[in-house]
């Protein structure tokens, strides 16, 4: 017998075994394996097999598919495990990093050309790691990413599940992604330091290693029609292993002032004429805070703005902080607010720079602009 032959006959007795146990998301894997390793020998064998993968999900959607299937619950609490997010909607599309947005694309791109990612034996990126600071989008590119892939994202928070009793915690992981697999979702594990941490810390008790080792087996075998996502602030915290099992790794920066005049214009354009103008201002005045930071004070100043009847303008002036900002900075600053219609002597207020120094560079800007002009 050959080993071929005996490779298959051991594939098919592994499929019996999988298919008697009701074990369907094993037996998409197995069926891929054996498409991918008959490519060569039996290429009609493996374009049956591949053909047949295809036309396996049905044109219901996939939570509508998972209804006969209980959703995940603690066993202390009762309460649903997983959160699920479908029929995701923006207000606008989400401002990343260049590096960050080209990575998301590829995902997505991948998705689109399965028939050429099989024709050269590959599947498409099935885990990914998302790492950086809160604030900085790392939640909402999971969102955007099911949004574009037509898939419901469900998040499970990891720090949320943890138990007292860890044995409980490896059990309420297992049903979690048990129940994933058999979706045609996006799968976020949020916090993922909280059960993934180095196993080689002697602080952590032996249960939280074997929770690291479950979660090892289970990215090894995630289907490659599933995306699992994990996000971390914490990624010095994470198992080397864990971190080399997730084929690609994206670092979310903090955003840059180009960044952050993009995402003020996209929130204050639709209700304010100036938005442009005050994008640029603020880029300035909000360096070092994060998206959702940003995001959360500029909705906290149209509320205000909304409840006093007042003019938007005064309670953007209440964003600007000068803590730690550089000189040139401020008046830059104070320049732009001059332009805004704001007078000098406010200006001087807001900004602690001096009238005739905001005079003087309001009229060297506007030397060149006459020049241009004339």
């Amino acid at each position: 017998m050959t080993t071929a032959k005996a490779d298959l006959d051991s594939d098919i007795i592994s499929l019996a075994r999988l298919a008697l146990a009701g074990r369907a998301q094993d037996i998409q894997l197995l069926l891929q394996r054996i498409a991918r390793k008959t490519r060569l020998e039996k290429p009609e064998l493996s374009n049956s097999l591949t053909a047949l993968l295809r036309e396996a999900p049905t044109k219901e959607t996939p939570l509508r598919r998972m209804a006969e299937v209980a959703m995940p619950v603690d066993n202390d609490s009762r309460l649903h495990l997983l959160k699920i997010e479908d029929n995701i909607e923006f207000d606008h599309a989400p401002v990343l990093a260049g590096d960050v947005a080209s990575m998301l694309h590829q995902l997505i791109a991948e998705r689109g050309q399965l028939a050429a990612l099989d024709a050269a034996g590959l599947d498409p990126t099935k885990t990914a790691l998302f790492v950086g600071p809160p604030g900085v989008g790392k939640t909402l590119a999971a969102r955007w990413l099911a949004k574009q892939l037509n898939k419901p994202l469900m998040i499970l928070d990891l720090a949320a599940v943890m138990s007292s009793y860890l044995g409980r915690t490896g059990a309420n992981l297992r049903q979690v992604l048990d129940y994933a697999k058999q979706a045609d979702c996006v799968l976020l594990l949020d916090e993922l330091d909280a059960i993934a941490k180095r196993r080689d810390d002697r602080d952590e008790v032996g249960e939280l290693k074997r929770l690291v080792t479950v979660l090892l087996q289970q990215i090894d075998d995630w289907p490659a029609r599933g995306l699992l996502l994990a996000a971390t602030n914490h990624p010095d915290l994470l198992d080397p292993a864990v971190w080399r099992r997730f084929e690609m790794k994206l670092e979310f920066p903090m955003p840059d002032r180009d960044a952050i005049e993009d995402l003020v214009g996209r929130l204050l354009r639709p209700y304010h004429e100036n938005a442009s103008h005050w994008a640029k201002v603020l880029a300035i005045a909000l360096q070092g805070k994060s998206f959702s930071d940003i995001q959360q004070s500029i909705e906290r100043t149209r509320r205000a703005a909304a409840i006093s009847g007042d003019a938007l303008e005064f309670y953007l002036q209440g964003l600007i902080q000068l803590d730690g900002l550089a000189k040139a900075d401020r008046i830059s600053l104070a320049t732009m607010l001059v332009g805004s219609g704001l007078s000098q002597r406010n200006v001087q207020k807001l900004t602690g720079i001096a009238r005739d120094t905001v005079r003087s560079h309001t009229q060297s800007e506007a030397v060149p602009r006459r020049r241009k002009g004339g």
